[in-house]
């Protein structure tokens, strides 16, 4: 089969490789998938370089969200059968033409999904669920302004957070991704961040601030966020796409009386593995209400344009590739 390897960490996806290797077969527990679509994620980037927490020891398969159909099953699986449309984590890594992933870890695939909205729907939509429901339990009428919208996590969280009766600042530093945004998922105001935010946010919540919070950016993002939330207001982090970790000064959160929480949406089920699964379940109930975005579909063959769109933050919504063109 034609997977891609990372055969060592360098900058640049130095270390990559497209090359022809043994399909990986399933063990006890585990079911082979015929990858029909493949998330592109930023830890898959990271991972590249050796940048993200998990390391997996050389060479590895990257890829971590998948969608297909199996194609093999190992000993003790009986809740699949060959052929069923399925989705979820890869072990054995999602950009190639097979995978290996824990029976335990796949749903089928909700027919209202096509295989490459399916692919890249867990992640984005589990962060903004854990982010939302989980840590700041936002509440019908709330403000909530979302920062990095047109991202993959961020264009879950404005649709996560209307369905959920919010009203909706959707912020970016793009003009053009913002139409997109406002055109299919009308959050009830937009803001460009470039040259700063705060006063359109006070503006657009009548001077009180946002409620709450959803920062996946960092930096310079998160220094200003702290001068236009809400009393009592939660400030969510979800990452720092920015690559700056902003300092807080603590008597900030102390005069404003707001609260800064860390979100993992994997650890979170981890530490707590009953919510967890309610979480799970709860996003998967959730599918057919969603609208989870495919910006681009890519063949393996150009999984560099792929991470590139990604990196480059040229993408509204998910980056997407496909080993079957």
């Amino acid at each position: 089969m034609r997977a891609l390897l990372v055969e060592e960490l360098k900058p640049e996806y130095g270390g990559c490789v497209l090359k022809e290797v043994e399909p990986p077969a399933p063990g006890p527990g585990e079911v082979q998938i015929m990858v029909l679509a493949a998330a592109v994620n930023f830890p898959d980037l990271l991972q590249t370089r050796g940048e993200y927490q998990h390391k997996p020891p050389l060479p590895f398969i990257p890829g971590m969200e998948i969608a297909g159909e199996v194609s093999a099953v190992g000993e003790g699986v009986d809740q699949f059968q060959v052929g069923e449309a399925v989705v979820g984590g890869a072990r054995i890594g999602g950009f190639s033409e097979y995978a290996v992933t824990p029976a335990a870890g796949l749903r089928r695939k909700p027919e209202g999904l096509s295989f490459s909205q399916a692919a890249g729907y867990a992640t984005a939509y589990l962060t903004a669920y854990v982010s939302l429901v989980r840590r700041a339990a936002v509440q019908p009428g709330e403000w909530v302004l979302v920062h990095g919208a047109a991202g993959g996590v961020g264009l879950a969280a404005v649709d996560l957070a209307k369905h959920l009766g919010c009203k909706v600042i959707a912020a970016s530093a793009s003009d053009d991704k913002l139409a997109i945004v406002q055109r299919e998922y009308q959050p009830d105001a937009v803001v460009n961040v470039t040259g700063g935010f705060r006063e359109k946010v006070k503006e657009i919540t009548g001077g009180r601030g946002a409620n709450v919070i959803y920062d996946p950016v960092g930096g310079d993002v998160f220094d200003e966020s702290t001068r236009c939330i809400a009393f009592d207001g939660r400030l969510l982090v979800v990452g720092f796409a920015s690559g700056r970790l902003p300092v807080l000064p603590v008597n900030i959160a102390l005069i404003k009386g707001f609260s800064v929480m860390g979100v993992r949406a994997g650890e979170y089920g981890r530490q707590f593995p009953e919510k967890g699964r309610e979480n799970q379940a709860a996003i998967w109930d959730l599918a057919a209400k969603m609208k989870p975005r495919v910006d681009q579909e890519y063949p393996l063959s150009e999984w560099r344009a792929a991470f590139d769109s990604l990196a480059d933050r040229k993408v509204v919504g998910k980056t997407i590739v496909r080993p079957d063109l």
